[in-house]
């Protein structure tokens, strides 16, 4: 049963409701103007009203008073009775001193004690822009002491307490007994009364006007109603600005952990740095230690991670149970990123990963990345040039991947130059690049490069479109170890080589505009040609292009390969057109295009990849929009033969950000040997899905399955159906609490990240705190 002094929800709406009838009421009332409390004449007690015309005089001289100490009002009549030297005000009565005013229906004023008691209908505005809802209040002459009772504090950043009694002192502190506080809404939008979903009771609650700050005493956290959570030691700034203290924990319940709960402690350093120092305990395993500390300087901002933990460890591959078991030593893992622009042109951008085993992040559910990347980037950008120095280390946390065969990329150095030159037609860009990978048990590179490039576009008098390229460039490389390349492809020959490429281009495009279904279409036939002299490919170590693939994204493009190791070479037509068609509420656009080489080039580019033979393969993309409900994208690769999906990836999205519909489907099909590590096949199925209730009540849910076949990829243990993950959820949402419930099963187990089911509950209330 509730105890009988807790506030209850409905006192929120009364005070609310009433606070709209007193400024209806003073937006209807004709008030006058009359002067100010301190320089009042006396007049008999039966005397005539007073109004704006009457003349004000006072005994003592006005210069002697302190626009600090006047309190000036307007209100429909006002009455002075000499005797007792009592003023009284009548309709819409508003009473200001200094940024302080109070509206009320009544008010009467003491000149001996200084009293003013007001009444009906008050609305009283601190210094600081909170307001104040009651029916009666007593103040000083100066708004600097009183009492209250049956109050609404509706403060200016959002939220309200709501109070059977109240007292504020000389400095405008408040001590309010039996209160209720929530960041919610007391009223729909049609202005009807209703339930805020959270709240807080306390006992008694003490308001700091200096620091701005209200402490809880006796606090319990209820939602709809239900005492949820003690609070002891609550307590938040009233402007809801950041300060150090406690957050809101968080629950979850895994397989590999047990149950866990988190609290966190934050720490305001200064206004533009903080700690927050997390410590999550688990029953199956030993407690974490989670900090994080961000900082912003006059330069920029950078943020610091690090988590730290001793557990169980079990090797990969090796066999286990469902609780982890293995060999206990320290684990963690830490992430930084951040960047500082020392001028309009310079910047420093930087990040880093680094965990301490390959299951640590699954685990304990921080990330399911398979590779850490981390970088630093020293850049100058301005109008017309690009400069970098940076440096790449990767990390993996892949099952089967060996960290000695990763490359430490250290330096990368790139500079781009954009220029016209003066009686040339065209832009001209220059290029120096320069790259240096290392490996602590591979094969070690350098390379560098520097090329020139012209385009000139222009448009004929038929409407086409024509873009006329021209490139040189001259290359060096440098390597050493080749031999500890898996893929002979890859290799280059060891020792110095050099290079030289030539590539002269021709891209023509003639869009056709025309009504359709009462709407307009645009037909845009491509033609490109693209010549390329015989370039030294294999005697060239492949870093950077080797999971080439012909798409939609690089069928035009003057190199295919994703990188700059490799060179398409030997002369191409490309050939294709893109289409689109609009009318209100629908969008419709496709690409599809294919090309032929008048050499053979299967030795350089593998089969499979759509580009080895002659005549390449067709690829082609398809995206629908329908108005915001609707969104479907297809890209595909046809066999030139057989017409086979060679890649076959579909995306659509039904719905908005209340209810939608997500699916996903992707499959190559495109048989690349298995000694092509970056090629192998894959099926996948994917799907999301979240759906409201009510207005406020939602359920959610997304599922992966692995389709993937031996067949398809002989490394891999999938038999054609295989269930990575699934979650399921239920969510409540409105204008002040987000609460979510979810369940998420893992099918695979990675060492001592075992599979399982996990549960978490996630809390955030709105001008309270958020976890």
């Amino acid at each position: 049963m509730q105890p009988a002094w807790r506030p209850q929800p409905q006192a929120f709406d009364r005070r609310l409701r009433l606070a709209h009838v007193t400024r209806t009421a003073l937006c209807s009332a004709s008030t006058l103007v009359f002067g100010a409390f301190s320089a009042a004449s006396a007049y008999a007690q039966d005397g005539p009203a007073l109004n704006a015309a009457t003349p004000v005089t006072t005994a003592a001289p006005l210069a002697e008073s302190s626009a600090q100490d006047l309190v000036r009002f307007e209100a429909d009549k006002v009455r002075y009775d000499s005797d007792s030297e009592v003023v009284t005000a009548n309709g819409g009565v508003v009473l200001r001193h200094v940024d302080q005013t109070v509206r009320a229906d009544n008010v009467v004023w003491d000149r001996k004690t200084g009293q003013i008691i007001a009444t009906g209908n008050i609305r009283f505005v601190d210094v600081d822009g909170n307001i104040v809802y009651t029916d009666k209040v007593e103040l000083t002459d100066t708004f600097k002491a009183g009492a209250i009772e049956d109050l609404l504090i509706v403060l200016r950043a959002g939220g309200r307490l709501a109070a059977e009694s109240g007292a504020r002192d000389d400095n405008g502190n408040m001590t309010l007994d039996q209160v209720a506080y929530s960041g919610c809404s007391v009223e729909d939008g049609k202005g009807c009364a209703k339930k805020p979903s959270w709240e807080v009771t306390a006992a008694r609650v003490f308001f700091d006007a200096k620091e701005k700050r209200v402490k809880y005493y006796g606090a319990t956290l209820r939602m709809f109603g239900i005492p949820i959570l003690p609070l002891p030691g609550l307590g938040h700034t009233s402007d809801f600005r950041a300060e150090s203290g406690l957050l809101i924990p968080d629950f979850r319940l895994s397989a590999a952990n047990g149950a866990e709960i988190s609290e966190t402690w934050y720490w305001r350093i200064a206004d533009n740095r903080d700690l927050a120092l997390t410590g999550t305990f688990y029953t199956g395993s030993l407690p974490m230690l989670t900090a994080k500390y961000r900082h912003l300087t006059n330069l920029g901002a950078f943020q610091i991670t690090g988590y730290a933990t001793r557990s169980g460890l079990i090797p990969l591959g090796a066999p286990i149970n469902t609780t982890p078991t293995g060999q206990q030593s320290w684990r963690g893992y830490i992430e930084a990123n951040g960047k500082l622009q020392f001028s309009p042109e310079w910047s420093l951008t930087g990040y880093g990963r680094l965990a301490s085993d390959r299951t640590f992040l699954r685990r304990y559910d921080i990330s399911r990345d398979d590779r850490l990347r981390s970088s630093l980037n020293i850049e100058r950008i301005d109008d017309s040039s690009y400069f970098s120095i940076a440096g790449w280390a990767t990390q993996t946390v892949r099952v089967n991947d060996p960290q000695g065969l990763v490359p430490l990329a250290l330096p990368a150095i790139d500079y781009r130059r954009r220029l016209t030159v003066e009686g040339l037609p065209g832009r001209f860009e220059l290029q120096a690049n320069s790259l240096a990978i290392v490996r602590t048990a591979g094969q070690d590179s350098q390379r560098a490069f520097a090329r020139a490039q012209w385009d000139l576009r222009t448009i004929t008098g038929l409407g086409q479109e024509v873009t006329l390229t021209g490139l040189v460039r001259g290359d060096v490389y440098h390597s050493s170890d080749n031999a500890l390349t898996a893929t002979p492809t890859y290799r280059g020959l060891e020792g110095w080589q050099t290079r030289g490429i030539a590539t002269a281009a021709l891209d023509v495009k003639w869009p056709f505009v025309g009504s359709l279904f009462g709407g307009a279409q645009v037909l845009t036939p491509r033609f490109q040609v693209v010549a390329t002299p015989g370039v030294r490919n294999f005697e060239i170590p492949n870093e950077d292009s080797r999971s080439v693939d012909l798409e939609d994204t690089n069928l035009f493009s003057l190199n295919r390969f994703p990188g700059h190791d490799r060179i398409e070479d030997g002369v191409r037509f490309t050939y294709g057109f893109d289409w689109s068609f609009q009318r209100p509420g629908l969008r419709v656009t496709t690409t599809l295009g294919q090309s032929y080489r008048l050499s053979n080039q299967n030795a350089l580019l593998p089969e499979g990849t759509g580009l080895s033979r002659r005549t390449s393969d067709f690829v082609g993309r398809t995206t629908v929009r329908f108005g915001d409900i609707v969104k479907l994208t297809h890209r595909y690769r046809l066999d030139k033969d057989s017409f086979a999906l060679r890649r076959n990836e579909a995306d659509v999205t039904l719905g908005d950000h209340r209810r939608y519909l997500e699916a996903g489907y992707l499959k190559l099909n495109r048989n690349i040997a298995s000694s092509f590590e970056d090629l192998q096949d894959r099926e996948e199925l994917r799907f999301a899905a979240r759906t409201p209730i009510t207005r406020t009540f939602s359920v959610f849910g997304s599922t992966i399955i692995n389709l993937t076949n031996r067949n398809e990829d002989p490394t891999g243990s999938s038999d054609g159906y295989q269930m990575l993950r699934h979650r399921l959820g239920v969510a409540w949402t409105d204008d002040c609490l987000d609460l979510s419930f979810t369940w998420r099963r893992d099918y695979v187990n990675i060492g001592d990240a075992v599979r399982g089911n996990s549960f978490q509950i996630s809390l955030s209330l709105k001008n309270l705190g958020v976890k």
